[in-house]
């Protein structure tokens, strides 16, 4: 049986414990409102690259054709470096491989990069072969260097590699703890997107004039659509991973505070009795030595 001193010490440190986990949890609430107000603050810069590309397109003949099926895909996976955040590399991984399989690509053609780490090995598993891997950024101020990076990666893929598809895979937030997986393919850009662009009706009667070559405003175009995009996807991954350890936090302290509830009972307990024992002690002493 535990002594009282014992137990002293376990409820202190479980104390110290539960103090930790509900810092994590509120640095983790506050991670994820600043993550959402850079996805927030995203919607009128891409309203802005869609409407540039809307006005490019206008009386531009459609393209002919379906595309054709790749031979080589390319795939950005992101994760975490941290843990305490639950399953969100465990789901991430499960439903790129999913997602790659219905492309009809063999994974061997498949050239991977991940967004952190602990994302890699659960990616191996499902038998593909990551190349790379990228520090997942601490902050919002992070992001963007990681973007800058992340592109120069992407333009080697693309020109160099002869990748001809490349796709996105992230954790997008929903709101308190919860998330979902979302894919998206950003390199070609999807022409269904294009035409429905270029189908949509202009608020004005005549368009904003531009003196740039088409084909050069179109591609500065198409990189402020990759810059925007990526930015949204880290940002999301983000607030995601936060929402993630914001659920193992809510998990933990709930268990934390039932362990305490019993610490203290136990305690309690413990103490009642050895009063009670050096009570009888002193009546014991008391009965003998009247009787003396």
């Amino acid at each position: 049986m535990e002594t009282v001193e014992t137990l002293k010490k376990k409820i202190k440190s479980t104390n110290d414990l539960l103090g930790v986990v509900k810092t994590m949890k509120a640095l983790a609430a506050v991670s994820i409102r600043q993550y959402q107000r850079s996805v927030e603050s995203l919607e009128d810069y891409t309203n802005t690259v869609e409407m540039g590309l809307e006005i490019v397109l206008k009386g531009q003949a459609e393209p002919a054709g379906k595309a054709k099926k790749p031979k080589n895909i390319g795939a950005v996976v992101f994760g975490s470096d941290q843990g305490l955040c639950g399953q969100l590399n465990t789901l991430i991984a499960s439903y790129t491989a999913l997602e790659l399989q219905m492309t009809q690509v063999d994974f061997d053609e498949v050239v991977l990069i991940t967004i952190g780490e602990r994302a890699r090995d659960y990616l191996e598993l499902a038998d593909l072969d990551v190349i790379e891997s990228i520090t997942t950024p601490s902050s919002i101020s992070g992001i963007t260097p990681a973007v800058q990076e992340l592109v120069m990666i992407l333009y080697d893929w693309h020109f160099n590699q002869k990748v001809e598809q490349i796709y996105l895979f992230f954790n997008k937030y929903i709101s308190g703890s919860n998330y979902m997986q979302e894919g998206m393919r950003i390199l070609p850009i999807d022409r269904e997107w294009l035409n429905t662009l270029k189908r949509r009706k202009w608020d004005s009667r005549t368009l904003p004039f531009f003196s740039m070559k088409k084909e050069t405003l179109f591609h500065h175009l198409v990189r402020e659509y990759l810059f925007v995009s990526l930015y949204r996807a880290f940002a999301e991954s983000l607030a995601s991973e936060n929402a993630s350890r914001l659920a193992a936090m809510q998990s933990a302290e709930k268990n934390i505070e039932e362990r305490l509830n019993e610490l203290n009972l136990s305690y309690f307990r413990q103490r009642q009795s050895k009063i009670t024992e050096e009570l009888i002690d002193i009546v014991s002493g008391y009965e003998v030595l009247k009787n003396s």
